[in-house]
């Protein structure tokens, strides 16, 4: 039988499903059984770089004594305008942010944009411009792209793809945990897909939150540059929000993960929309947010330094610790607002389907 039919049927769905591309368990499942199956391992990553072997935000490549970071990403959201943002802001954040969690600093990138046809030329101008400014306050260059139209009812709206370079400042990879690392958390958690659910008028309710999408470069860079080597594992909790992010790192480095949710800064007003809808807010995406795993002797050295850069709602969420028994490695646990346990799983299904 033909690979690509045995990998197919790893799947074990017969058509792909708007629950594989939410960020969770069957995003997973498809770069797993389908995506990995079929590239052959010795193609995982150039000589010396890293790339599915690790699957972080971004690749790396050695060049001429540097390496150089470089991730690609599709975007697409409804609506593509949505409180605090577009669809460009989020597609230069996301790019940009996907470098500085590698410890990259961001230098350039290409877009394509695929545009419905029908679509108002105002509303391509202005997404286009908000992309552009973000890339261009960033000190991101955008040296080329591509731009095509699909006959209407083929595409909704609009998506773009971003690729992004940047150059290996102190190299962050997600694999590098440490016993007794601390996790901390930049800021409020859950916004971007608490604003997104708002606006879509989920089951007729209206919230009053703002997508917290920006880059996250006058935060990291610094970062990078003083702390750099206490930095274990750094990522934005986009897609599966910190849920899935929190379980891709317990898995990748057999520990486990303790969070108290007490200090898990999400906003009352979001928690409460969470909770009306039966959405765990760990499971909503942020666009603005970075999540580190931190060495513990520095870590609440690092704190004061990201509430001294504005960062006033950076809080140490918990810790990764080496598990006595195997069989509890790669597991989330959390205590929870009322004092009991309970696990942390992937998150599954249609989460908020097109959200970023």
């Amino acid at each position: 039988m033909e690979k690509w039919r045995i990998a197919a049927r790893r799947l074990l769905t017969p058509r792909i499903l708007l629950a594989h591309g939410g960020g969770g368990r069957e995003t997973s499942d498809v770069i797993e059984k389908l995506v990995k199956a079929l590239v052959p391992k010795e193609l995982w990553k150039v000589e010396g770089g890293s790339g599915l072997d690790l699957l972080d935000d971004s690749a790396t490549i050695p060049v001429g004594g540097k390496t150089i970071a470089v991730t690609i990403d599709s975007y697409t959201v409804d609506p593509i305008i949505f409180p605090g943002g577009d669809l460009g802001v989020l597609a230069a954040s996301g790019t940009i942010n996907d470098l500085l969690m590698a410890g990259a600093k961001p230098i350039a990138a290409l877009d394509a944009v695929v545009a419905e046809e029908g679509l108002e030329t105002e509303t391509l101008a202005r997404i286009l411009d908000s992309m552009i400014k973000t890339f261009a306050l960033n000190g991101v260059a955008i040296i080329g792209g591509d731009f095509k139209v699909v006959p209407k009812g083929n595409v909704d709206k609009m998506i773009i793809t971003t690729a992004g370079i940047g150059v290996i400042l102190k190299p962050i990879r997600d694999n590098n945990i440490k016993d007794g690392d601390k996790i901390i958390v930049s800021g409020y958690l859950g916004d971007h897909g608490a604003a997104i659910l708002s606006a879509r008028k989920a089951f007729g309710l209206n919230l009053e939150v703002k997508s917290d999408v920006k880059p996250l470069t006058d935060l990291m860079i610094p970062l990078i540059e003083k702390y750099g080597d206490y930095i274990h594992a750094a990522g934005d909790p986009t897609r599966g929000g910190l849920a899935m992010l929190l379980n891709d790192w317990a898995s990748k480095n057999g520990v486990v993960i303790a969070i108290d949710e007490t200090q898990v800064p999400v906003r009352e007003e979001v928690r409460k929309y969470s909770e009306v809808l039966g959405i765990d807010p760990l499971s909503l995406a942020s666009e603005g947010v970075a999540v580190l795993a931190v060495d513990k002797d520095v870590a609440g050295e690092v704190l004061d330094f990201m509430i001294k850069k504005g960062y006033e709602n950076a809080k140490i969420i918990g810790e990764a610790k080496m598990p006595r028994d195997p069989r509890h490695k790669g597991i989330v646990i959390s205590r929870t607002i009322v004092g009991g346990f309970r696990l942390i799983e992937p998150p599954s299904g249609e989460i908020v389907p097109r959200i970023c």
